[in-house]
């Protein structure tokens, strides 16, 4: 429930969020070092070496790690609209500045009567919440976009379906936006500007869709909810490795085939799931789509081969949308989404040598925080098949019987 006072004026909202942001852009900026590894050197290292690639018109097809979108040669090219400062500099106050266009986003829709500041306030803990990685990867980036996209929502389909096409060309989750979509519009315009931007990249820049080769052949990282299965089992005799594998720390050995391929089975379930949905749902409401992408997200996250603690930053802005509306029915999933944040930071970057260990401080934290996502999953889904899906038609959600008591008729 919102305050009086919170209705009236954001001042503490913004304090909120200036304070936090200030801590996290001295901690990515190593005024004040956090805990554990070293969380910005993907950015000082990996970026700026493919920074050095991509500004020559090409993608850098040598490096296996580079498993993403062609759309993402822009969000890794961008430091250099602020040449005054250095590329990772640049890279940090780039990524603050999306920070804060999500939160005028939020506060814009939050001000009509239908709406709420709480998405707003979901952003403004969330975001901290992930500690230095969230600005020290461009998750945040394409998070904006997904933000923009589904605000834009019924009002203007267009404009959401060429966000979505934008937001799944820098880095794919953003396609599940459209599954909530009602409007062909929006269909049509993802369509179009999906077309004209991969068209673009692939005659411009060669290479631009390697990465599906090298996304391809990823294994099951030591984040994932399949990971665990190895967690536990090297403490039974399991004789794999946890090594550096396609850009993340992936378990390599016995069985982990199996444990990837049941990933994606699992993934595909999800899909034929959301497939169901759409062919049967029939009641929407405007925070419909909102609810739907953020359940897509959740699904597709908790059966993926790869939990990476930005992912989460997805998940909070999601969670943040759908609780601009007074209607949504993702309360519950969007606070498990808070905690599950929060967890993520204990685990990456501050207890992440107990996870490679797979001991037991890092086996209970990967399965708290993996727990939460999936009780946010499975609280999601029933939620948004019984809101939009007639109680009469066939469903693996059916409502609850009600029982009445009818009086006994006399002949």
């Amino acid at each position: 429930m919102e305050t009086k006072a919170a209705r009236r004026s954001p001042a503490w909202l913004l304090a909120t969020w200036g304070v936090t942001r200030v801590a996290l852009l001295l901690l990515v900026f190593r005024v004040y070092a956090f805990p554990g590894p070293d969380v910005t050197s993907d950015v000082s290292v990996i970026y700026r070496g493919w920074y050095e690639v991509l500004r020559h018109g090409t993608f850098p097809l040598d490096d296996v790690t580079w498993q993403y979108p062609p759309a993402a040669a822009l969000a890794i090219l961008s430091p250099a609209v602020l040449p005054f400062l250095s590329y990772t500099h640049a890279f940090f106050a780039l990524a603050c500045l999306a920070d804060a266009f999500v939160l005028a986003l939020l506060l814009s829709a939050g001000r009509h009567s239908e709406r709420s500041r709480r998405g707003a306030w979901v952003w403004v803990a969330g975001v901290p919440l992930l500690g230095p990685t969230v600005y020290a990867r461009y998750d945040v980036t394409v998070t904006a976009v997904a933000v923009g996209a589904l605000l834009a929502g019924a009002r203007h389909p267009r404009v959401m379906g060429a966000l979505t096409a934008f937001g799944a060309l820098l880095k794919v989750w953003p396609a599940l936006l459209l599954v909530g979509a009602v409007r062909r519009r929006a269909w049509a315009s993802a369509a179009v500007t999906a077309s004209g931007l991969a068209a673009l990249f692939a005659v411009s820049m060669p290479g631009a869709f390697a990465f599906l080769t090298f996304q391809r052949d990823r294994g099951t990282e030591v984040e994932s909810v399949g990971g665990l299965v190895f967690h536990v089992a090297r403490h039974f005799g399991w004789h794999g490795q946890v090594l550096l594998n396609y850009g993340s720390i992936e378990f390599v050995g016995p069985y982990v085939d199996e444990v990837s391929t049941a990933a994606l089975a699992l993934t595909g379930i999800a899909f034929g799931w959301l497939l169901l949905w759409r062919l049967r749902a029939r009641r929407f409401a405007p925070h419909t789509v909102a609810d739907t992408a953020l359940t897509a997200v959740l699904l597709f996250t908790v059966t993926s081969r790869v939990i990476s603690p930005q992912y989460l930053v997805w998940l909070v802005g999601l969670a943040a949308v759908c609780l601009t509306h007074r209607a949504s029915r993702m309360a519950a999933p969007a606070v498990l989404v808070l905690l599950a944040s929060f967890v993520t930071v204990l685990e990456f970057p501050l207890g992440f040598s107990h996870v490679v260990l797979s001991d037991w401080y890092g086996i209970t934290l990967l399965a708290l925080r993996n727990g939460l996502l999936i009780t946010a999953t499975l609280i999601a889904a029933p939620r948004l098949w019984r809101a939009t899906v007639p109680p009469s038609a066939a469903a693996p959600f059916p409502p609850q019987p009600v029982r009445t008591t009818q009086a006994p008729v006399s002949s």
